[in-house]
Parts: structure tokens; sequence; C-alpha cells
């Protein structure tokens, strides 16, 4: 037994490594998706080599490095649990807008199962992440409550569809890194005169099933990044971002739009694998500006499909900008590996797509 707590420790170190090596192979990138299981492994393992292994040079090397490693990841982890405070507050002169956003998996056929679900959720705004031509005829049933649309029809699992309660003032379709990956910037105006912006995106994830490597995810997510940060209105970002919370991408992705991560205090909501409980991971991020406040943010149940939807009500208050963006400015140096990310993200061509 002490040998095998010994490899599984190595095998545990060397999946903490691949994560701070910058290279945009999905080997590196996809590893950051187990992170959560590879620190509860390792406080397993530690306690299984004090057990059964010998304590020789090799255990306390093994020990220490994989300790290290731990109080790494709780360093991370921090930030998800309630002890990481989020400013929580009903701002009365507002009303409360209820979105939710579903990866609901394009060849997941229950259609009737969704639109009870998002029928008993009832929310002002959801989106749809996957959908194609089946899921929109399908979802012509909801169009009576949701009679304002943007459609983006696509059969290669990057299609997208937002239908609202509340008219768009204004729509854009964005295609950043490439003409058949999608993402929406839609522009809102309440009853009560609140104004606020929602993004909704799905950039490419790093696997290998899909793509070989994070480029195209890494430059639409920036893009994204700036734009929002140009508007200088209240802003929320949400959907199915294929990356974790705490990857370099999302730390670059919160400096470079200012917009604060919504799981801060709040927990790690795991939103994929709806399957498979012991490979979840929080695949389904939002992110707002400082004068949106959470009144709630959860995973919602199993509509069938390898993704749980995302629920976010908030408020507005655009006269208090109390919350701050808790990450670092955006250094020099950051700023230029940005773009040279942003720019390799345009020029890489997907074999998977085509």
């Amino acid at each position: 037994m002490g040998i095998f707590f010994i490899i599984l420790s190595i095998l545990l170190i060397l999946l903490s490594l691949l994560p701070l090596i910058q290279n945009q192979h999905w080997v590196f990138r996809a590893s950051e998706f187990l992170s959560l299981q590879v620190f509860i492994s390792q406080i397993i393992a530690s306690i299984g080599l004090f057990i059964f292994a010998e304590q020789n040079k090799m255990f306390w090397v093994i020990v220490l490095v994989q300790f290290a490693f731990i109080i790494y990841h709780i360093y991370i982890f921090s930030k998800f649990t309630k002890f990481f405070k989020s400013k929580n507050r009903d701002i009365k002169s507002s009303q409360a807008i209820k979105v939710i956003s579903t990866n609901i998996y394009q060849f997941n056929k229950d259609f009737d199962r969704f639109k009870k679900f998002i029928q008993k959720e009832n929310p002002d705004i959801f989106i749809t992440i996957e959908s194609n031509k089946d899921w929109e005829v399908a979802m012509r049933d909801l169009e009576d409550d949701y009679p304002h649309a943007e459609k983006i029809t696509l059969e290669n699992t990057y299609g997208m569809h937002m239908y609202s309660k509340i008219p768009f003032e204004k729509i854009t379709k964005h295609f950043y890194v490439a003409d058949d990956v999608p993402s929406i910037e839609a522009h809102f105006k309440t009853k009560k005169g609140d104004n606020f912006i929602l993004f909704s995106v799905h950039p490419p994830p790093p696997s290998p099933t899909e793509e070989e490597n994070s480029k195209e995810r890494d430059g639409d997510l920036l893009c994204i990044a700036k734009r929002s940060k140009e508007l200088e209105k209240p802003t929320l970002v949400i959907g199915d971002f294929n990356t974790v919370a705490w990857s370099k991408i999302s730390i670059l992705f919160r400096k470079n739009s200012g917009l604060i991560d919504g799981r801060h205090g709040r927990g790690i909501l795991a939103s994929f694998h709806a399957k498979y409980w012991l490979l979840r991971a929080p695949l389904d991020l939002v992110f707002h500006s400082s004068t949106i406040f959470i009144k709630e943010l959860k995973v919602l149940e199993n509509i069938g499909s390898d993704h749980f939807p995302i629920c976010c009500e908030f408020y507005i208050d655009s006269s208090d900008s109390s919350q701050k963006n808790d990450e670092e400015t955006l250094s020099t140096d950051e700023d230029k590996e940005t773009e040279e990310i942003i720019e390799e993200g345009k020029k890489e061509k997907s074999e998977n797509r085509n």
C-alpha cells in the first residue's frame, strides 16, 4: 500500500504542476478542471503516506511538495467559501432580474423537460447554449411569454439563443475568433429605467475530442473582457466559459474587464459534468460589474444535459461602486500578453468544426 500512495502522490503532484505551465495545449489546460478533485485526493494520499509508506528521504520530499500544493489549493478555493465576503443586499429602487443560462447539450432531445423547467423557474431572461434548429423549433412554445429573442441557430454545438421578457434596446452578435463561434451582447432597459448589458458566451474548449489547444477559447474570452470594459455600464457576463474560475485565463478576464467573479463568497457551484459527480467543475461562470449586486447565484436541477443550468438573480445600483474587483490591476506585461493571446486566437483555424 505504501508504494500505491507514493505513485498516487507523484501523479497528483504532476496534475498540480500542469496548470502552472503556460502552454495552451489541452493536456495543460484541461487539467485545470480537475483541481478540486486533485486537492481532495492529495489530502487522502498524504494520510495514506503517513500510515503505509516508509518514512525515508523520498517520502519527505513527496510529503513536502504535496503539502505545498495542498496549501496552494486552499488559497485558491478559499475565495469561493463563505469566509470570503461578498456584498449581498436588496436594492429597493431596482427590480430583481433573473437570468438562467444553460448549455442544453445539442443532442439532448428532452425538449418538454426543459420547457417545463423554464415555466417553473420563470426567469426574466433565459439563454440556451448548443441550441440547434430542433431546439429552436421546440422553444417556439415559450415565445408567447418571451417575445424578445435573438437566435443564432448552428448545428456545430455552438448555437446560441437568448429569450427575454424585457425588450432589447440593442443587440449584437459577435464572432471574435471564428465565424462559427458566436457570443451575444444584449442591451436592456427595465420598466424602472435601469440600464444593463448582458453577454452570453461559449468559446471552444481545449480537450482531446474538441480543440487541440485553448487559443480560440482564450482569445474569445479576452475579446469579450475588453469589450465589456469599453461599455462602462452595468454588465453581466454569463455562459459556458469552458474554463474554471481559478484558471489563469479567468484571472486575465477579470483584470481586463474589471468585473467581479460572482462565485466569490458563494461557493464553487460546479455545473459540469451533470452525470458524473466525481468529475464536476465550475465551467458555467458569471462575472458582473460593481454596480450589479447579486441576490442569488445557484446551480439548478438537471435538465438532461451534461451541464446543470446556472441561475443569477441580481439588482442594479448605478450610483454605487462599493464593490471592487479583488484582483490587482492589469500590468503592462499582462496587457501585452492579452493582445498576443487575442491575435493567436483569431489566427487559429479549427480542424474540428470544419
